[in-house]
């Protein structure tokens, strides 16, 4: 353990250890060690990303594709504000975002025309990148219960020319009681322990953290969650996504979810074609999870991307009493 490392919490890099082999660990903390290079999607309601690479261009603003997401965009060896000082982005034409967050969107995958619930939605990272996918049609319903993040989330929307989305004020807990089984789709990113966007060089980013945090995320996770699939039709799908590494917030939540809805949902694989997921987790301290827990994906911290876990379910019967 490196002098830098030995910051982190002592109980969370052995929890580390218990998840993870000595290679995989190093991976982690080395790249909790460095800062992630500014990445960013075009904003295909205003431009291609073609356009909006030769238009940075122009301005000597050199970028790398990714290349499982033609909208993405790495920049290459300088810093975030060299992008945030440009006219494009103050218009609107790009935005800018980790890769990790970008691929719950992908992975759900919703088509122009359908009814989408964003029930964690501010600041709206993932909503305009769903209304981008859907070409501003169909219907997006944005929800969060903090009035200060609705703001930020209200101004990214405008920012980026956002027209197919409706705001709402809800606990996300209970939306479902308005929106029964009247969604197609809906994305579940849930507020977590952020583990995988620790940054030793900042400790504001690992300073609060605890397993009774975690304790107390899990119980909000789980009933997000249930709301979530009680607001999707029947044959819909649902995306459940964490920027954690705690398997109380991840395979844990999910393994909780197949017990509660017997039945009802089933976990479906994730496939991006030139993206490799890690391996999740099959059992934690004495749990062994249900073996559909595999076709969920983990993303590990690297140099390029924060830890993400994402688990895709589809809805095969009612969950309405």
């Amino acid at each position: 353990m490196t002098n830098q490392t030995s910051q982190l919490p002592e109980k969370f890099l052995t929890r580390l250890s218990e998840m993870y082999s000595p290679e995989e660990q190093k991976q982690i903390l080395q790249a909790f060690s460095h800062k992630n290079p500014p990445t960013f999607r075009a904003n295909t309601l205003k431009i291609s990303p073609e356009e909006l690479r030769e238009e940075l261009a122009k301005q000597d603003i050199l970028v790398e594709t990714v290349p499982w997401y033609k909208d993405a965009f790495i920049l290459i060896n300088q810093p975030q504000k060299v992008l945030t000082a440009t006219q494009l982005y103050t218009d609107g034409y790009f935005y800018v975002q980790s890769l990790s967050s970008m691929i719950p969107p992908l992975v759900l995958d919703p088509k122009p025309g359908k009814k989408i619930l964003d029930i964690t939605a501010a600041p709206g990272s993932k909503t305009t990148q769903m209304a981008a996918l859907m070409a501003n049609s169909g219907e997006i319903i944005a929800n969060d219960k903090s009035r200060v993040r609705l703001y930020k989330l209200e101004a990214n929307l405008k920012q980026q020319g956002v027209t197919n989305t409706k705001i709402t004020y809800m606990p996300a807990q209970t939306i479902w009681k308005k929106f029964p089984e009247y969604f197609d789709k809906t994305l579940v990113d849930v507020p977590c322990s952020m583990e995988g966007r620790f940054f030793i060089e900042n400790p504001k980013s690992f300073v609060d953290w605890s397993t009774n945090k975690i304790d107390f995320l899990q119980d909000i996770q789980k009933y997000i969650l249930r709301s979530a699939i009680s607001a999707t039709k029947v044959g819909g799908e649902i995306v459940y996504s964490t920027c954690t590494l705690s398997p109380e917030e991840n395979e844990s939540v999910i393994d909780w979810i197949l017990k509660k809805e017997q039945g009802a949902i089933v976990i479906e694989p994730i496939q991006i074609p030139n993206l490799e997921f890690a391996k999740t987790l099959t059992h934690w301290k004495q749990k062994i999870y249900n073996p559909e827990i595999s076709n969920t994906a983990r993303i590990l911290p690297s140099l390029l991307m924060e830890g993400f876990f994402i688990a895709k379910l589809k809805k095969i019967r009612s969950t309405l009493q």
